[in-house]
C-alpha cells in the first residue's frame, strides 16, 4: 500500500501532543486539533515545493540529518515553550521570515487564533513535520533523492489536504500552486481554459513541426490560425467574463521557498564555504569537550570560528539583500544543533573555561543570523 506522507506525520497528533498544543495557545483542545490538523498539510506543501530545486532538497536534508530522536522526544525534552521556539527559527531557516509569517498569519486567520497564535502553532508542529519526515526516511531507507521524489510525487495529494478555507488564503499569498491545489474555483476554472489552450497549441505545434520537415512554410501560418481560434473558443466557451490574457508571469519568490543565489563570494572569498568550514569545525571539536582541561584544548579551534564567522558577518555587508537572506538561512538552521553542543559543554566542568569563548561565538551567530 503506497504511504501517505500526510498521514504520517499526523499520526504524531496524539491526545497528548494536542493537549499541550492546546494549553501552550490557551485554546480549546477542538480548536487545537482543527488548527493542528490544517498545519500538517500545509507546512508539507511547503517542504514540497522547496524539494522541487536541488538547494532546497539538499537544505532539507541537511536539516533532517541533524534531527534525533523520535518527535515525540522532541516535545518531551523541550516543553511545549521550547518546541516552539526551537521550531521557529529551524522553519525560519528553511522557509525564509517572510513565508513563515504569510503561512503564520494564514493559518492564525483560519483558526481564529490570530497572527501570533498561528505562528507559535507552527513553531511547535514544524519540529513535528520535521522529525516525522526523518523518521519515515530512516524506517523506509530513502536517500535524500528519494525523499525528495516521495514528497514532489504527493504534492497535489498534500495540497487537497489543506481545508479549503485555508487553502484559499494559501493560495492567494501565492504559497500553494493554485493550479495544482484544486481548492480555489477561479483557479480550477482558469485550469481547465489553460489545459484546453496548451492542449490545442501542443497539438498545432506538432502539425507545424510536420510541414516543417517538408519545407512547406505556408502550413506554420495555417498552424497558427488553428492555434488562434482554438485558444479563443476555449477561453469563449468558458462563461467567464475574464479575456484572454498573456501568460501568467513567473511564481513569486514565495512560491520557491529555499532557493538560494548560486554564488555568494565577496572579495574572492566564497561565504557560503566560509560557513560551513566554520560549523563543522565546531561540530567537531565542541563534543571532545568533557573537562577542564579539553575545553583549554578546544579553545582555540572555537575562537578560530568564531573569527572567521566575524570576517564572514564583515563581508555579507557587501552581499545583496536576496544574497544576505540565503547567508541567514545557512546559519539559522545550523544554530540549533550549535546552541545544543554548546549548552552540553556549558552543563560539565569545564563550562566554567569554556564560557566565554562559547559567549562570544553564540554572539557572533546570532549577528550573522540577522545580517
Amino acid at each position: 500500500m503506497a504511504i501517505n506522507l500526510t498521514s504520517v506525520v499526523t499520526q504524531f497528533l496524539t491526545p497528548e501532543v494536542i493537549a499541550q498544543i492546546a494549553s501552550f495557545l490557551g485554546i480549546d483542545r477542538s480548536l487545537a486539533q482543527k488548527a493542528a490538523g490544517a498545519a500538517v498539510p500545509t507546512m508539507l506543501a511547503g517542504i514540497a515545493d522547496l524539494v522541487e530545486t536541488p538547494s532546497g532538497a539538499g537544505q532539507l536534508s541537511k536539516l533532517l540529518s541533524q534531527q534525533q530522536g523520535s518527535p515525540m522526544d522532541l516535545l518531551r525534552g523541550s516543553g511545549a515553550e521550547g518546541l516552539a521556539q526551537t521550531g521557529s527559527t529551524m522553519l525560519a531557516g528553511l522557509f525564509g521570515n517572510k513565508i513563515m509569517d504569510t503561512m503564520g498569519q494564514a493559518l492564525g486567520k483560519f483558526a481564529g487564533m490570530g497572527d501570533s497564535g498561528g505562528k507559535s502553532l507552527l513553531g511547535m508542529i514544524g519540529p513535528l513535520v520535521l522529525g516525522a519526515l526523518g523518521q519515515h526516511q530512516r524506517d523506509a531507507g530513502l536517500d535524500s533523492n528519494g525523499l525528495a521524489s516521495l514528497l514532489r510525487s504527493q504534492k497535489d495529494q498534500i495540497v487537497s489536504a489543506i481545508p479549503p478555507g485555508l487553502a484559499d488564503q494559501l493560495g492567494a499569498a501565492g504559497l500553494i500552486d493554485k493550479a495544482e491545489s484544486g481548492m480555489r474555483t477561479a483557479a480550477a476554472a482558469g485550469g481547465r481554459i489553460a489545459g484546453a489552450s496548451e492542449r490545442a497549441t501542443a497539438g498545432a505545434s506538432q502539425t507545424a513541426y510536420a510541414a516543417a520537415n517538408k519545407a512547406q512554410w505556408p502550413y506554420w501560418l495555417a498552424a497558427l490560425v488553428v492555434v488562434a481560434g482554438l485558444a479563443w473558443y476555449a477561453f469563449d466557451r468558458s462563461g467567464s467574463q475574464t479575456v484572454a490574457e498573456l501568460p501568467a508571469p513567473p511564481r513569486p519568490a514565495t512560491g520557491t521557498v529555499g532557493m538560494a543565489p548560486a554564488d555568494l563570494t565577496v572579495d574572492g572569498v566564497n561565504l557560503t564555504n566560509q560557513v560551513n568550514s566554520s560549523i563543522s569545525s565546531l561540530k567537531s571539536v565542541l563534543p571532545t569537550i568533557a573537562d577542564e582541561a579539553g575545553a583549554q584544548a578546544a579553545l582555540p579551534k572555537i575562537n578560530d570560528a568564531a573569527a572567521q564567522l566575524n570576517d564572514t558577518a564583515a563581508r555579507a555587508a557587501k552581499l545583496s539583500p536576496e544574497a544576505r537572506s540565503a547567508l541567514v538561512k545557512l546559519i539559522v538552521v545550523a544554530i540549533p544543533t550549535i546552541n545544543q553542543m554548546c549548552d552540553k559543554v556549558m552543563a560539565t566542568p569545564a563550562g566554567t573555561v569554556a564560557k566565554p569563548a562559547i559567549d562570544n561565538l553564540r554572539a557572533k551567530l546570532d549577528a550573522l543570523a540577522k545580517a
